[in-house]
């Protein structure tokens, strides 16, 4: 057996069931050992190691188990980084295995030799180690498992061409070896008691309590419904707990932040009481003023408690746990006047996003794409949105409900996960129908050339259904907006326009399905035939770029500086854009402070 073999053989063990990869010379002994072992566990082929690496996280993310991808040496273990950074920021377990030059050739500048200790004691900062003898395995493989699963991490290891073909000797019962074991033992970790009950006095004392739930909260949803039924709380999400807990429950008021609704706005303007529970949430300006709001945080990583906010009581623990040893501790409250309001405008809220979607644009309303969607969705779905106004569609239109799953690029908000995130999804649940929301720049990043991937391996997934949506706006939009928004900047052609493609020709010349969709009329049937579809299917939307993804919340100063932006660019449909404007502008004024309320204006005048 040599090393190689037994590298893939520990990976079985620990219940490994896919390697996303990208061959190279630099892992030639592996690829040797995975012809011998059967393909066991499977080689799952990326077009790019980047690819691969999201592929990992979204399988991780969509599991809940270890993503594992491999690489060869110099290149390919650099193109793996920017999918592991994703994976570090959102807290996801995934492993990376990558080549190295031969031992007796490092320190000699030889070809495609990199410092790689020194490129990955970033990104897998808490395991990142080189095998350079066979006794050190099973436990370099052992400890990057789990610390990758405790730590939710990433972990790296390093094994030298030459060192994969090493026959395979595990270690002695002697001096300066380290024997190892598999396994990880599942553990929920609950706060102190006396910590505990100084949580439910602060949450007792308050009379209008928002909860803040984020990934953290998904393995608690039935605890966090009981929090909110008892305190009588609204629960807002950050967008990597957007599936925590079901929006068609009255009290939830979905998303937060940038891309979030106004009810969440409004439920952390006007509580006194805040709790949090597994949610690093980073945006401060969109929760309570800090002299506002009592607050309390559930978090099970001590290092992330203590953060964001000034809490008043921070609770080191499991979400579940910690949660079932808190409510019995709490005094309910009556569902007064503030859950009221908080239905209320969750109602008005879903409201609006009707009216939103239902504005008529050139040629289609993306916000209209997303919607229609809505109710089409399966019940057992696995979703993606990709970086850009896709997402704020994505946050703002789609009501996950029953055992829907959804995530994007949370914290490093890179572009281009969006395809590979379903691809990797595709592997862990093959049964369950998966789809993303791209826009047309990742889209053409990286999107078109991992269709391929999905039409090497879509007729072993039980469901074929892999679909992917491209908002085709010729724009890099959500760029364009911000520039408009925060610089008062039109819209810069050389860097923003990307050219028209077509995406669904692609599809269908490789095998695939696919429509492009240029009128209205044909979004409900578009989405019906894709939900319908016998194999990974593609929808070229053809979207129009004048829609602002906007965030409810925007200030008066950033939507005139957008929409005077725009009008420097001297638009021949100037007057439609600044129609639409006024009808945003006219949609958001109920959720805001007006100016008319700030000392020092006149009535109503700076308002208007």
């Amino acid at each position: 057996m040599k090393v190689s073999d037994y590298v893939l053989q520990r990976l079985r063990e620990w219940d490994v069931d896919h390697v996303f990869s990208y061959a190279g010379d630099g892992i030639n002994g592996l690829l040797a050992a995975w012809g011998r072992a059967d393909n066991k566990p499977e080689f799952v082929q990326a077009r790019h190691e980047e690819m691969a690496a999201f592929e990992a996280v979204g399988y991780a993310k969509f599991s809940g188990r270890v993503g594992v991808c491999a690489a060869t040496s110099g290149p390919g273990a650099i193109h793996l980084l920017n999918g592991l950074y994703d994976a570090k920021l959102d807290h996801v377990p995934v492993v990376a295995i990558v080549g190295q030059t031969n031992r007796s050739a490092m320190g000699g500048s030889y070809q495609q030799e990199v410092d790689l200790a020194s490129l990955y004691k970033d990104v897998a900062s808490d395991f990142c180690e080189t095998v350079t003898v066979p006794e050190q395995l099973p436990n370099v493989i052992d400890r990057a498992m789990r610390t990758a699963i405790a730590r939710r991490t990433v972990t790296a290891i390093i094994i030298p061409a030459d060192v994969q073909e090493l026959d395979y000797s595990p270690p002695q019962h002697a001096f300066k070896m380290v024997p190892s074991s598999l396994g990880m033992a599942q553990y929920a970790p609950v706060p102190a008691n006396p910590e505990v009950a100084r949580a439910a006095k602060v949450i007792n004392e308050g009379e209008k309590v928002a909860i803040l739930i984020g990934q953290g909260a998904r393995g608690a949803r039935a605890e966090v419904e009981e929090l909110a039924d008892v305190t009588g709380a609204g629960v807002a999400k950050a967008l990597l707990g957007k599936d925590a807990l079901p929006d068609d429950l009255p009290y939830v008021t979905g998303a937060i932040g940038l891309l979030g609704t106004r009810p969440s706005y409004e439920l952390m303007m006007e509580c006194d009481t805040l709790v949090v529970i597994g949610s690093s949430f980073p945006y401060t300006q969109f929760m309570p003023e800090l002299d506002q709001a009592r607050a309390v945080q559930i978090d099970i990583d001590p290092h992330m408690v203590g953060m964001r906010y000034p809490f008043e009581v921070n609770l080191v623990g499991d979400a579940k746990e910690t949660l079932r040893a808190l409510l019995p501790q709490l005094k309910r409250k009556k569902h007064g006047d503030w859950r009221k309001k908080i239905e209320k405008n969750t109602k008005r809220w879903w409201e609006v996003m009707q009216r939103r979607a239902a504005v008529d644009a050139d040629p289609i309303n993306p916000e209209y794409v997303v919607h229609a969607l809505d109710q089409l969705l399966p019940n057992d779905v696995i979703l993606a949105a990709d970086s850009g106004s896709a997402a704020n569609w994505y946050a703002r239109h789609l009501r996950l409900r029953g055992a829907m799953r959804g995530s994007l690029s949370g914290t490093l908000a890179t572009m281009g996960p969006g395809v590979p995130y379903v691809i990797g999804a595709k592997f862990a649940h093959p049964e369950r129908p998966a789809l993303a929301i791209v826009g047309d720049g990742a889209m053409q990043m990286n999107g078109m050339a991992e269709l391929i991937t999905a039409r090497k391996y879509w007729r072993q997934w039980s469901d074929p259904r892999l679909i992917i949506a491209v908002l085709n706006n010729e724009d890099l939009n959500q760029v364009t907006w911000e520039m408009r928004a925060m610089s008062g900047a039109p819209q810069f052609e050389p860097s923003q326009h990307i050219p028209d493609v077509p995406y669904a020709d692609f599809a269908r010349s490789i095998g695939l399905g696919g429509v492009r969709v240029e009128k209205p009329g044909d979004v409900e049937s578009a989405w019906r035939q894709a939900l319908s579809a016998d194999r990974p299917f593609v929808i070229d939307f053809r979207t129009d770029p004048a829609v602002p993804p906007i965030p409810p919340h925007a200030s008066f100063d950033q939507i005139e500086a957008a929409a005077t932006a725009i009008l420097k660019g001297d638009s021949d449909r100037a007057d439609m854009i600044k129609q639409g404007f006024k009808a945003k502008v006219q949609e958001m004024l109920p959720g805001h402070r007006h100016r008319e309320d700030r000392p020092g204006t006149e009535d109503g005048k700076n308002a208007r």
